[in-house]
């Protein structure tokens, strides 16, 4: 059976164009829950609501997920919270 961590290595790989740091250090997924082998439902956020790759960075997620061996993909975008770099993020980026 496919893990969370699985999804998480999986999400490591998925690089924001214009940070150029993977979604998952950069806290973009904010919820992974495995239903069963085939259902997965994924709440993620982008850094900014106008983020100009946002649908393919979800695209992305769905493509991974797709590999991965699941079926039922439920990905829910929001932005509340809004995203905010972490301080470990912050520091990593010079901020």
């Amino acid at each position: 059976m496919i893990t969370k961590d699985d999804i998480i290595q999986e999400f490591k790989r998925i690089y924001d164009p214009e940070i150029h740091l993977d979604i998952w250090t950069m806290g973009l997924i904010y919820q992974i829950n495995i239903k069963n082998a085939n259902d997965v439902d994924i709440i993620m956020t982008y850094t900014t609501p106008m983020c100009p790759f946002g649908a393919q960075l979800k695209q992305q997620v769905i493509e991974k997920l797709t590999d991965l061996g699941f079926k039922i993909i439920n990905i829910e975008v929001t932005f509340s919270p809004p995203w905010k770099p972490s301080e470990e993020l912050r520091t990593m980026l010079g901020m």
